[in-house]
This record gives C-alpha cells, sequence and structure tokens, in this order.
C-alpha cells in the first residue's frame, strides 16, 4: 500500500511493525528531513486511510500520536499541516528530559546512574526502528 503524495509505503508482512507506526515513522522523518516542508498541508484522515487501504482510525491514531510529538500541528476546519521546523519537538523533548532529571534525583540516582539509564532506554528504542 502506497500513498502517491506523501510516498508513503505501508508493509502489510508479518513481523512488520503496526501500520499507525509505520504511518507515523514516515511522516515524521519526512517531516524533520525537510522532504515534508513547514505548512505542508497533509490528506484528510479518511482520504490517507482510502490511499493508502488501511483504517480510518488507523490513520488517525498516527496523526494524534504526531501531533503529541509536535510533528504536526490540527487547524481545526482549515486541516492538518506539518508543524514549523520542530520547535515543538524540541520543546516536549527539552520538557521531557528535564522530568527525567527530577525523577532520577527524587529516586536518588546518582548523574551517572541517571545517564546511564536513559541512554539505554534510548538504545533500545532507537534500535526498535
Amino acid at each position: 500500500m502506497t500513498s502517491t503524495n506523501l510516498k508513503i509505503a505501508i508493509d502489510g508482512s508479518a513481523g512488520s511493525a503496526a501500520p499507525y507506526e509505520q504511518l507515523r515513522a514516515q511522516i515524521a522523518d519526512r517531516a524533520r528531513s525537510g522532504k515534508l516542508p513547514a505548512g505542508f498541508k497533509l490528506p484528510t484522515v479518511r482520504g490517507l486511510a482510502e490511499e493508502l487501504g488501511l483504517a480510518a482510525n488507523t490513520v488517525a491514531k498516527a496523526y494524534r500520536a504526531l501531533e503529541a510529538d509536535g510533528v504536526i500541528e490540527t487547524r481545526g476546519r482549515n486541516g492538518t499541516f506539518v508543524a514549523a521546523s520542530g520547535e515543538g519537538a524540541s520543546r516536549e523533548a527539552a520538557s521531557a528530559a528535564q522530568a527525567y532529571a527530577d525523577r532520577a534525583h527524587r529516586l536518588g540516582l546518582s548523574e551517572a546512574e541517571a545517564l546511564s539509564a536513559a541512554a539505554e532506554a534510548l538504545r533500545a528504542r532507537y534500535a526498535a526502528r
């Protein structure tokens, strides 16, 4: 299943990531690389679902995750657009890092232990791609 506008391909074979995760990752990668520029209008949930042969809920789930990550923004009835160059994502990452640092300190972890735990979590997450 491939989207002609966005050049998104969903792999339906066994062992591949869930379709919503494939969609989320591909849109995020294209937005961060500039292949989808800030302000680019994305297809409607229904339109993209039809184009890819997916359920509308699958596309909606991917869009919600992308919006939560600051990659896209919904402007009401005007549609869904690629957000301005990751500013939201950077802000959210900094906030999450601060929250983690506060929590690690409350748990009594040393700086080295907190860094090691964070590095291991990042390695595991990015290796899963």
